[in-house]
This record gives structure tokens, C-alpha cells and sequence, in this order.
């Protein structure tokens, strides 16, 4: 790639065949990358879908982001959450439907779109051999960030996932997780409105992904972005403040995390006692909802911890174990799809020089 001068952003601008792919288009649009107050939804999906000839991989799905939101896709490979994503990022067309991204049709305005989002792919997409501080110019170049500004925002992003120390290294150098959170801190280097995380953690030890979500979070409260992430691991999708369950390319499922928790069903305190058909009938003398079963005694509550000491009590039997069990997003999923989450076959990926063109020099 080479470059040339551009006098109206005071600094060099990039030349390469993905110019239509990239927020800097050729021709000045006049849109401003400053929040919209008016604008009352960060994402605007209404009954969008897309099919790859007879396979239709979203059915025509709807639902919104609030602004300032963290907004989960939960949804097992091949559900439909990647091919989401490129249709909201302009990166894949929808065949029916519309989607607004900060009240700009995705569709209609592919470009003001892609100004006002940032994207972190499923795969690395940073260049090895420069630094992190290499990776990020080369970035504020493809999204004309104004010089002036550069230095300051390198350091503010660098900052929000604790990079700064790191700033002078080689990509190569940096473990997944230090990778995984310098391209979190490139996708935020422009201040986009709405951040897109692909899978932002796949491949992550749990250590490593608790810190990564420490650090997206501060993109929330600090930075005031939306996030909309994708993900198949569970306890990921519990940082999120609503979480659509996606499967076979429709929504079966959308509320909070607790929400949808108390939808499955209340607590289960589990009992092994001395003589459970006794221990049983003393149970539902007292009132309790309960089920015998081979081993145990399943009592049915809400708020099951704090009920615990009551259900001894009045079990009136000695009691040889005690369990108590919430749901959880593994219990809300089977419940609403009939299945555990699954590793299904993959969807269809970006082409290369989708994943590549931000790192070709």
C-alpha cells in the first residue's frame, strides 16, 4: 500500500484496493462522528435476514441496543451471531429486513456506519512485526484521526486496558491476551459510538478472560460506548446487561440475565437425608414444593441459600448432604432450545481480506 497527502485531514492517507471497505471514504459525507442525542437506540434491527443461496442463516430477527448497553448474542457455532455482526458492520448485505447502527441505515449508509463503529474480529488481525504503538498509528491513518488528536488517544486506550507499559513492544512478543486486548484498544482508537466484539475471548485461559472483560467494561463506564458482543461460553454472557439467545438463526430468547433466569424456574435445594419419604412429607406439611427422588429430596424455592436452614428444620430428619442450586445460563439455554449449547458447524467466515486489509501495509 502506498501513500499519498491529504490536505483537507492534514496527514497521509491510505491507498489500497479495500478503500470502500474502510470509515475514511474518498468523498467528504459531512457526517459528523459525534454522539446523536436524538437518536434513541444505539442498533435498530427489524426482521433483517440473510440467506447464502438455499441455507438461511438469520430468519428475520429483530430487537435493539440501548445506548450504553452491554448486549450478548449467546448462541452456539453456525447459530446465526457472526453473520449478524457482518450484516450490522456493512460488511455483509442483508437479503430482507433493515438495521440503523446510531440512527444510520445500514444498507443506505454503509459509510457513516462504518465511522461510528468499531470491530474485533473473531481472528487476530494485528500486524506481528510492528509495535503496539505501530499498530495503532497505522490505524488512526485508515480512520483519519486527526494528528492532533493521535498521541492522545493512543495513550487513552492504551490506558483503559493497561498497555501502557507495553507500548514501545513488538506484537509478537505480547501473550493472546495482551493481543486480544491491544486490538480491543485499536477498535476503540476512533471513539466509535458502538463496539463489536466477535468471540472476543475464544481461545482465552479464565483468568485471562476475566481481566479482558475488566477492561471492556471501563470501555463501558469511562467511555460511554455500546457494546455488542457475540460469545458461546456462559458465564461470558453474565457480564452483559441483556442477552439474546440466538439458535438455528432465530431468537428464541431475550431479556436480562436474571430475567431469564427466573423464567426457568426457582432455586433447588437438594437433600440426602436418613429417610426420604418421611423427610419428604414433613416438607410439605410445612408448605414447600417438593420432589422425591432415587437418592435425594428436591425442594423447590425462591431465594434457596436463605431458605436453607428453615428446610432442615422442618425435615424433621437427620440430614446427611445439602445442595442448592440456581439456574444458570446453561439451565435457561436447554429450557428455551431443548439442548445443551453446542459446538455446531462454523459460520461461514470473513473472506481474508476482510480479516487482513487493516493490518496490510
Amino acid at each position: 500500500m502506498t501513500e499519498s497527502y491529504d490536505s483537507a485531514s492534514n496527514g497521509p492517507r491510505p491507498e489500497n484496493r479495500f478503500d470502500d471497505l474502510l470509515p475514511n471514504a474518498r468523498q467528504n459525507t459531512g457526517v459528523s462522528t459525534a454522539l446523536d442525542k436524538n437518536v434513541p437506540v444505539a442498533i435498530d434491527v427489524q426482521g433483517i435476514e440473510k440467506k447464502y443461496g438455499e441455507i438461511e442463516a438469520v430468519k428475520g430477527i429483530s430487537f435493539q441496543v440501548e445506548r450504553g448497553e452491554v448486549f450478548a448474542f449467546l448462541g452456539p457455532n453456525g447459530a446465526g451471531k457472526t453473520t449478524t455482526i457482518r450484516m450490522l458492520c456493512t460488511l455483509a448485505r442483508p437479503t430482507g429486513g433493515s438495521a440503523k447502527v446510531d440512527g444510520f441505515d445500514v444498507m443506505q449508509q454503509p459509510t457513516a456506519v462504518r465511522r461510528r463503529i468499531g470491530l474485533v474480529f473473531q481472528e487476530p488481525t494485528l500486524d506481528q512485526q510492528l509495535t503496539a504503538e505501530e499498530n495503532l498509528q497505522f490505524h488512526a491513518v485508515l480512520y483519519r484521526v486527526p494528528r492532533d488528536q493521535v498521541e492522545e488517544r493512543i495513550e487513552s486506550v492504551l490506558r483503559l486496558v493497561d498497555l501502557q507499559d507495553r507500548r514501545k513492544d513488538l506484537v509478537s512478543t505480547f501473550s493472546g491476551g495482551m493481543a486480544r486486548r491491544l486490538e480491543i484498544a485499536r477498535g476503540m482508537l476512533h471513539t466509535p459510538a458502538v463496539l463489536f466484539l466477535d468471540e472476543p475471548t475464544i481461545g482465552l485461559d479464565p483468568q485471562t478472560r476475566a481481566l479482558m472483560w475488566k477492561d471492556v467494561l471501563r470501555l463501558r463506564n469511562e467511555e460511554g460506548v455500546t457494546i455488542f458482543l457475540t460469545t458461546h461460553y456462559m458465564d461470558e454472557a453474565e457480564y452483559a446487561d441483556r442477552i439474546a439467545i440466538i439458535d438455528h438463526g432465530t431468537i428464541v430468547a431475550l431479556d436480562t440475565p436474571d430475567h431469564l433466569k427466573k423464567m426457568v424456574g426457582s432455586d433447588t435445594v437438594e437433600l440426602t437425608t436418613s429417610n426420604n419419604t418421611l423427610a419428604s412429607s414433613n416438607l410439605e406439611t410445612q408448605g414447600f414444593s417438593v420432589k422425591v427422588g432415587d437418592e435425594n429430596v428436591v425442594v423447590f424455592a425462591d431465594n434457596g441459600e436463605s431458605q436453607v436452614t428453615s428446610i432442615i428444620e422442618a425435615a424433621g430428619v437427620p440430614i446427611q448432604n445439602v445442595r442448592v442450586h440456581r439456574p444458570n445460563l446453561d439451565d435457561v439455554f436447554l429450557h428455551f432450545t431443548g439442548r445443551q449449547i453446542r459446538e455446531g458447524p462454523a459460520e461461514r467466515s470473513f473472506p481474508m481480506h476482510f480479516r487482513n486489509f487493516g493490518h496490510r501495509r
